[in-house]
């Protein structure tokens, strides 16, 4: 374990824990399955109280990162995304006209990962991510069923990736996603061409992705963006204009 501690006297009791767990992971000097020291030991080196230590772990429990046994002490976790996920989504969510920043961090996340896939993706990957375009084109006038199988695909992708860091990324902003996804569909599901689109602007990328084209396949990915914004666009311009009286 790490010598090195979370002296700064800036930091409560219950920060000098989180920077000490947060720095003996990422230099591997914790890694999942281990045993933290015993509280009084812990509590001594990191110069703060057992009560605040024992609340500390507890909190870092109670985000999936300690298991602790009674009687044998805590043990490090393997972090559980949807653990994270949920933080990011009850963090973000409480900012002002988030969706839109969101998807901004999805542009960046996909069009790395999409790269990625081409020359990563297993066959295994590819019948997966051809499984979840046959799912979208089943359920293309269904907002809800749709939405989310349109998420489905996207996820699809950067887990082809075989990127960690992304999935762990594009997981983080998971919900907030596929809740997008299902409103840009409530929104443009009567608009003249969706249908159309929404299969052949898929089925391109998917392509790109078989045929192992990384260019192809970012610049066919960001026009699906680009188009899907436009769709979007036009579709609220028609809700709120005014039709003349007939």
């Amino acid at each position: 374990m790490s010598t090195v501690l979370a002296e700064n006297d800036d930091l409560s009791g219950a920060e000098k824990v989180f920077a000490f767990f947060r720095d003996a992971l990422v230099d591997g000097s914790l890694k999942p399955g281990e045993r933290l020291l015993g509280e009084r030991e812990l509590s001594l080196r990191l110069g703060v109280s057992r009560p605040v230590l024992r609340e500390a772990l507890r909190s870092l429990s109670m985000l999936g990162f300690l298991d602790i046994r009674h009687g044998k002490g805590a043990y490090v976790r393997q972090a559980d995304i949807n653990v994270l996920s949920d933080f990011f989504t009850f963090s973000l969510a409480q900012q002002p006209d988030i969706l839109d920043d969101v998807m901004q961090a999805r542009i960046a996340i996909e069009c790395q990962a999409i790269r990625l896939a081409c020359e990563r993706a297993t066959e295994t990957d590819l019948k997966h991510i051809g499984s979840r375009l046959t799912q979208l084109m089943d359920t293309l006038h269904d907002p809800m069923d749709g939405g989310a199988a349109d998420f489905a695909f996207h996820q699809a992708i950067v887990e082809a990736s075989r990127s960690e860091a992304l999935v762990t990324l594009y997981g983080a902003i998971g919900e907030l996603l596929r809740r997008s996804h299902v409103q840009r569909r409530e929104v443009t599901v009567s608009e003249p061409g969706i249908v159309d689109y929404l299969v052949e602007a898929h089925r391109e990328v998917f392509l790109s992705i078989v045929e192992r084209d990384a260019d192809a396949a970012d610049r066919k990915l960001r026009d699906h963006f680009a188009i899907g914004d436009e769709f979007r666009r036009r579709s609220l311009i028609s809700a709120f204009t005014r039709r003349p009286q007939t």
